[in-house]
């Protein structure tokens, strides 16, 4: 080890403390987010960077492992992987943390046919209320998209407002689980949290939260979504369990279903 190298065992500054304990409440809220503070690795993905060979071995290995899936599926995969931790980081930095770090530059790990683990480079962490965090959450989550869409784009075809609902779909999943990640969390709290994010994203009306009412009497929330992850073309008569292309009274009961196993499960 040269003498200017970082050890991030032993935080030597206020910013390499705060990155670890985020690091450390992500990981620990999640159980998976497997995070580390750090610069990209080669042949990991970074949005803005050259990631031409990134996209081109996932698209490769999703068509080896789903043939007959088909070039949407690849194209929709990807898309979604690309975001499903920089949105895990964006909510939980708000809501549990408290701070909010730059993370749009973050760099994520590619394995097998999936994107997961992540670095994050230290620096400065930006404290306020909730609104203000969430506010440039948002921004740096829809920046992060646009990019992240036009390079994806260069590659292969997709869709944009399909796939900005599936950004959306992402938020406002992530603001229904705040009731297990922060119990204290009100039904009025992810209500106002959702129509907050999707407004910071600019993406007003692209999916909701629905209030439904439990067995035990209790309210909860469900997701009213209008994107599509076209899971089904995979995996054949499987439609997610909030998939819009089902009856409107079939995604509502099942989510109904598994929103009162969860809070058996909670008691």
């Amino acid at each position: 080890m040269t003498g200017t190298a970082r050890n991030f065992l032993f935080a030597t500054n206020q910013d390499d403390v705060a990155l670890t304990r985020l690091l450390a409440m992500l990981r620990k809220t999640t159980g998976f987010l497997d995070g580390a503070p750090g610069g990209a690795l080669p042949g990991w993905y970074v949005v803005g960077a050259d990631n031409s060979a990134v996209l081109e071995t996932l698209y490769t290995r999703l068509a080896a492992n789903y043939p007959d899936a088909g070039q949407p599926f690849y194209a929709t995969r990807i898309w979604t992987n690309l975001f499903w931790q920089p949105a895990y980081v964006a909510v939980l930095a708000v809501h549990i943390h408290g701070a909010l770090p730059k993370f749009s530059g973050m760099a994520q790990s590619v394995k097998n046919i999936d994107i997961s683990g992540f670095r994050l480079a230290p620096g400065p962490q930006m404290e306020g209320d909730t609104e203000t965090l969430i506010a440039e959450a948002g921004a740096q989550l829809r920046a992060m998209a646009d990019v992240a869409f036009e390079e994806l784009k260069q590659f292969t075809r997709i869709k944009r407002v399909p796939a900005l609902r599936l950004l959306a779909d992402r938020i406002i999943d992530l603001v229904r689980r705040l009731g297990h990640f922060a119990p204290e969390t009100t039904v009025a709290d992810q209500q106002r949290y959702c129509t907050l994010w999707l407004a910071a994203m600019g993406l007003e009306g692209q999916g909701s939260l629905e209030e439904v009412q439990l067995e035990d009497g209790s309210a909860a929330v469900i997701l009213a979504r209008k994107g599509c992850c076209l899971d089904y073309l995979a995996f054949p008569d499987a439609y997610c369990r909030s998939c819009p292309k089902q009856d409107d009274a079939v995604w509502r009961a099942r989510q109904i279903e598994n929103a009162n196993a969860e809070r058996s499960s909670a008691d």
